[in-house]
C-alpha cells in the first residue's frame, strides 16, 4: 500500500486530482526528504511538511481547505471537453481582430466555443472598450471604471473587420458602460447603421446591456435582426450572482419592451445552468421569459472563469439539455438551443435561419 505521506497524495490535492510539477520549494523539500531518508535522518517527513506548507500560496492553500471541507467544485465530465483553438482560419480571424484592435467577447469571456467559432470565420465582437462598470459573480470581463474612454472610431472599424472576414451574419455584444449617458446605445445603432451600409448587407445580431425607454429604442431602431439580452440565472440566485443595479425584473422588462417594439427582429434571451439552481426554477425562468416576448432560447452549462468567480454546483448531462429544450418547445419558443457547451452567439447565425424557415417554410 502506498504511504499516505508520499509526496504524490500533496501534488493530487495541489492539482486537483491530477499529477502536476511540485513548485519550487517544493521540489527542495523532496531533495531534503530523500536525502534525509538516506542518511536515515529522523525527521525527513517533519521537513517536507514544513517546506510544503510554506510553499503553498494563499489561493492554493483555500484550494487544500475547500477539498478538506469538501466544498469542491465536482469534476468537469467527458461531455464539457472542447478541442484547443488551432488552423489556419482561427489565426485568420485572430488577425483581423487584433489588426482592427477590436474585441472579441469569445476572448474576454473565454468561451469553450472559440475554436470552433474562429474555423468558421465568426466571432462575436465586443464594442465600448474590454472594461464593465458591474462585474458580476460568473464573468470574467475585467471590471472597473472606463471615465467615459470610447476606442476611437468603432464602428467603422467593425465594418471593416466584417468585410475582410467576409461576414453574412454579424454579432455584436458589449460591456455595460453605466459611465456613459446612453450606455453605449448610441454606439450600438452607429455599429448596426455601419453594417448596413456595407455591400454584402450582412444580417446583425445585438446582445445588449439592460437599456431601457429611449436607450432600446435607439438601438432597435437601428433594426437589427436579433434583439438579444440574457437574464442569466434563475430569480432565486440573481441577488448571489448578479450586479445589484442588474436585477432580475429589470431584465425582464427590457425583454418585454424590446418585444413591443415594432419591427421584424426576433428576441432572445439566456439562461445558465448549474449555478445552484433547480430544474423547476429553470422551468419557471423559462416560462417568464416566454411570457416577456421571447422567441429563442438558449440553455448552457455555467463554467466558472477563474477560482475568483462563483463556483460550479452541478454539471448538467446533456440529456437534462434535450429535455428543458423539448420543454422550451412546448412552451411555445420558436427555436432553442440547449446543451452544455452552447452560448448565446453560439451557431447565432443557424438559429436564427432554422426560426426564419420555421415561420416562413416556402
Amino acid at each position: 500500500m502506498r504511504d499516505r505521506k508520499q509526496p504524490v497524495s500533496a501534488f493530487s490535492i495541489v492539482g486537483h486530482g491530477q499529477r502536476v510539477l511540485p513548485f519550487p520549494r517544493v521540489r527542495q523539500s523532496l531533495c531534503a526528504r530523500k536525502a534525509g531518508a538516506r542518511k536515515g535522518h529522523p525527521d525527513a517527513s517533519g521537513i517536507f511538511g514544513r517546506y510544503f506548507c510554506r510553499a503553498l500560496t494563499c489561493r492554493q492553500r483555500a484550494i487544500c481547505c475547500r477539498r478538506k471541507a469538501g466544498d469542491m467544485q465536482p469534476r468537469k465530465p467527458t461531455w464539457l471537453k472542447a478541442p484547443l483553438p488551432t488552423g489556419e482560419r482561427y489565426q485568420a480571424v485572430r488577425r483581423v481582430v487584433s489588426g482592427q484592435q477590436l474585441h472579441t467577447v469569445c476572448e474576454e469571456a473565454r468561451c469553450p466555443n472559440i475554436g470552433e467559432c474562429w474555423n468558421c470565420g465568426t466571432a462575436t465582437f465586443l464594442i465600448l472598450g474590454d472594461t464593465c462598470t458591474r462585474g458580476c459573480a460568473f464573468c470574467a470581463v475585467t471590471r472597473g471604471n472606463p471615465k467615459g474612454a470610447l476606442p476611437p472610431d468603432e464602428p467603422a472599424r467593425l465594418a471593416e473587420a466584417a468585410t475582410a472576414m467576409g461576414l453574412d451574419y454579424v454579432v455584436i455584444t458589449s460591456v455595460t458602460r453605466d459611465d456613459l449617458p446612453d450606455g453605449g446605445a448610441g454606439i450600438f445603432a452607429g455599429c448596426i447603421s455601419a453594417l448596413a451600409e456595407l455591400p454584402a448587407k450582412p444580417l446583425v445580431e445585438v446582445l445588449t446591456p439592460d437599456y431601457q425607454d429611449d436607450d432600446l429604442r435607439c438601438v432597435l431602431d437601428a433594426r437589427p435582426a436579433v434583439f438579444a439580452h440574457n437574464v442569466e440565472v434563475v430569480e432565486r440566485l440573481a441577488p448571489a450572482l448578479r450586479h445589484p443595479a442588474f436585477t432580475y425584473a429589470r431584465s425582464l422588462h427590457t425583454l418585454q419592451q424590446a418585444a413591443r417594439h415594432p419591427g421584424d427582429h426576433a428576441v432572445k434571451s439566456s439562461i445558465m445552468l448549474g449555478a445552484g439552481e433547480t430544474l423547476d426554477e429553470v422551468r419557471q425562468t423559462m416560462r417568464d421569459l416566454r411570457d416577456s416576448g421571447v422567441q429563442i432560447l438558449v440553455l448552457g452549462q455555467y463554467l466558472q472563469p477563474t477560482q475568483q468567480h462563483a463556483p460550479v454546483r452541478s454539471f448538467i448531462p446533456p440529456e437534462t439539455f434535450d429535455a428543458l429544450a423539448a420543454t422550451g418547445k412546448e412552451m411555445g419558443f420558436e427555436y432553442v438551443a440547449a446543451g452544455p457547451l452552447v452560448r448565446t452567439s453560439y451557431r447565432a447565425a443557424e438559429a436564427y435561419v432554422q426560426r426564419r424557415f420555421a415561420r416562413h417554410p416556402a
